[in-house]
């Protein structure tokens, strides 16, 4: 038991009739208005500029990129000159 064409018409007409033409009219304009300025919201979320890189910041005339790299460097160095430790004598 849905709600048929004959029915969907006189719910029509009653609001029409209860709201008023010029009311009823002016609220279908507003939700039209709605539902075009949701579209154009979601067309421009499409069209996205691309995003150029920064340039990069110099920390004491060298970029942080370069400051890590000698970072990692003076580690790997480290790790190699460090010893390694005699293994336990087995019992």
């Amino acid at each position: 038991m849905g709600l048929s064409l004959p029915h969907i018409l006189i719910f029509a007409v009653v609001a029409i009739l209860l709201l008023g033409g010029g009311r009823f009219s002016n609220m279908m304009g507003d939700v039209a208005k709605g539902v075009k300025q949701f579209k154009k919201g979601m067309t421009e979320d499409d069209e996205i500029a691309p995003v150029t890189p920064a340039k990069a910041q110099l920390i004491e005339g060298r970029t942080a990129a370069d400051i890590i790299a000698e970072h990692e460097r003076a580690k790997a160095a480290a790790a190699a000159a460090t010893p390694v430790p005699p293994a336990p004598p087995v019992v």
